[in-house]
């Protein structure tokens, strides 16, 4: 055939394929050595506390505690405070130093009870008074509770006339109190009477032995100033309760009292 002059061309384009996403590129390289990265320092990061001690772990946690300071404004109304409100600054960070102090203050409490307890362990005569005495840790201080045995009570039974076995208790106990500052308070307690007693004298006897408690710890050189209260509470709290008349419901309870609260 011939060719003729009016014939166009056939012109064929091929378009070049670049294959640049996908799992043929390289940038899932770059989120991938990011995450690997990120990974290693998180498990950096649990290897460190893992190894660190409780103590350790407490300094980190307070040195990444926010700190934030509150304050009251002036509501600028007349009254009692002359348009001033009560001002107070807090910080988060106080409740840290708190409960620190608090802590500090129960291994001083704990320490007191082992010294009191090795004290009273000296002689014979001391270890048969200890027999009387519970120790245990509150949150109100530190409670030295005394209390009668069937064969041994801590005052004569119809009044508050202090027994040698008592006497030797408060000896004792003055001494270790006398190491700290901390205020003291007296609970005196009492077991039941019989009902057919015509006048029961459990609040006039249980208010006399704690003042007897007191002029004994006082008299023997403990501060005045540091009693904080002196109570009889009869026998509205009895230890144990199956049985009001044990003599185990005539106690005393000698709490040396907390500088710092919750």
């Amino acid at each position: 055939m011939q060719k003729t002059d009016n014939v166009r061309p056939i012109i064929i384009k091929r378009k070049k394929v670049v294959s640049g996403g996908g799992h043929h590129g390289g940038a899932w390289k770059v989120a991938y050595a990011d995450f690997v990265t990120a990974m290693m320092a998180f498990f950096l990061m649990l290897w460190l506390l893992g190894s660190a001690d409780d103590e350790q772990r407490k300094g980190i946690a307070d040195y990444f505690a926010p700190t934030l300071s509150f304050q009251s404004r002036s509501s600028g109304a007349d009254g009692v405070l002359g348009g001033e409100s009560m001002s107070e600054e807090t910080s988060v960070t106080d409740d840290t130093a708190s409960r620190n102090q608090m802590e500090g203050e129960d291994t001083l409490l704990e320490e007191l009870a082992e010294t009191f307890q090795a004290m009273s362990g000296q002689s014979a005569q001391y270890e048969q008074a200890m027999q009387h005495v519970n120790i245990k840790l509150t949150d109100e201080g530190l409670v030295v509770e005394i209390f009668d045995l069937p064969e041994s009570h801590l005052f004569d039974p119809r009044s508050a006339q202090a027994n040698p076995v008592l006497v030797l208790v408060l000896d004792v106990l003055r001494d270790v109190f006398g190491m700290v500052t901390n205020p003291v308070a007296i609970n005196a307690h009492s077991a039941a009477f019989p009902s057919v007693v015509l006048e029961n004298p459990v609040w006039t006897l249980t208010v006399e032995r704690a003042q007897t408690v007191r002029e004994l710890l006082t008299n023997g050189g403990l501060a005045e100033a540091r009693m904080h209260r002196v109570t009889g509470h009869a026998d509205r709290s009895l230890a144990l309760a199956t049985n009001a008349m044990d003599v185990r419901n005539n106690r005393l309870e000698i709490i040396l009292l907390r500088t710092t609260r919750s």
